[in-house]
């Protein structure tokens, strides 16, 4: 009988708790024990461990966040840590570990693979900046939540003739940003991979307010060079240049809240449930994730070192689309 353990790292993310789920009541299909780790890494090398049955998974795909929990753990990226974590693992008797997190928790999972472990990762970050899966765990969810605020707020906007500065999550990829703003019909995008002249984007606003629109929105990623709040820093010495008032808006932290999509949770299930196929089959040091429609194992070594990139196709879309 194998034994198994899955944990959640890093920033929480709507669809987590969905693919805990698949990954145990998988596990237990398969007449395997499976157990959680609470508290991501930092839990792991204290060794907080909890046996986790059918029942235990019951309710939760539609909750968003993770009943496991999740922490930042620096200890782990030591060597020391990582030894106390594969010391725990082996007096747990623990034989596969599965890993759901975005990056810097898949390369705590190549790290422990590379020590002789055997680990699976899973694809789960609202950034959609994780190599290796085209959408992750998380993304579809936290893109509705930014899309219902950009609805409303342009409702606003139109009504007092404003333009909005919209600032989304995202680190340093503009993915949610430049998505959002397609979806919205924002009249700009502000992302980290291309940089944004402020004189360009305000001659884009002054275009929009000659036009004859009622308002404007930006969409802002947080990675990039000027966010939301320099921005508006910076058009408050010009405002007359704008046509428009100015407004800024951080949606912050609640993109991640929230119930998971059907989308979210149908790709968690799918990912769970193909990360203890994976083990069945003793195929370890891989991450599950969505490639051209399928679940596909991408080395950790992969995804933990390789770049993301953004389609700029999908930027010049936007910059059409809000003519």
């Amino acid at each position: 009988m194998k034994r198994i353990a899955v944990l959640t790292s890093g920033g929480d993310a709507p669809g987590m708790n969905a693919a805990i789920r698949a990954v145990v009541r998988t596990g237990l299909d398969k007449g395997w024990e499976v157990f959680g780790v609470r508290q991501g890494y930092a839990g792991l090398i204290v060794g907080n461990f909890i046996p986790l049955k059918a029942r235990d998974v019951s309710g939760i795909i539609q909750q968003g966040g993770t009943v496991l929990g999740s922490a930042r753990c620096l200890e782990f990226k030591t060597e020391e840590g990582q030894l106390k974590a594969l010391r725990a693992l082996h007096q747990q008797d623990i034989e596969a570990l599965v890993v759901i997190g975005g990056n810097g928790s898949q390369k705590g999972a190549y790290d422990l693979w590379r020590m002789g472990f055997p680990v699976v990762g899973i694809a789960s970050t609202i950034d959609n900046d994780l190599y290796g899966s085209e959408v992750t765990i998380g993304v579809d969810t936290a893109l509705n939540i930014a899309l219902e605020a950009i609805d409303r707020l342009k409702v606003t906007a139109s009504s007092h003739q404003r333009a909005f500065l919209v600032e989304v999550m995202g680190r340093n990829c503009g993915y949610l940003a430049l998505m959002a703003g397609i979806a919205g019909g924002a009249e700009a995008v502000v992302i980290p991979e291309v940089e944004t002249d402020p004189e360009a984007l305000a001659a884009e606003l002054r275009s929009s307010y000659e036009r004859g629109k009622s308002h404007a929105l930006v969409v802002v990623a947080e990675g990039a060079k000027y966010n939301a709040e320099g921005l508006l820093q910076y058009f408050q010495k010009h405002r007359e240049r704008l046509g428009f008032e100015l407004r800024a808006t951080t949606l912050g932290h609640v993109q991640r809240g929230g119930a998971p999509t059907a989308y979210d949770r149908l790709l968690a299930t799918r990912m769970g449930a193909a990360a203890t196929e994976y083990i069945a089959c003793g195929e370890y040091g891989l991450l599950m994730g969505l490639v051209k429609g399928e679940i596909t194992g991408t080395p950790l070594e992969e995804a933990a070192h390789k770049k993301k990139e953004i389609d700029m196709r999908l930027l010049r879309l936007a910059e059409v689309l809000a003519k």
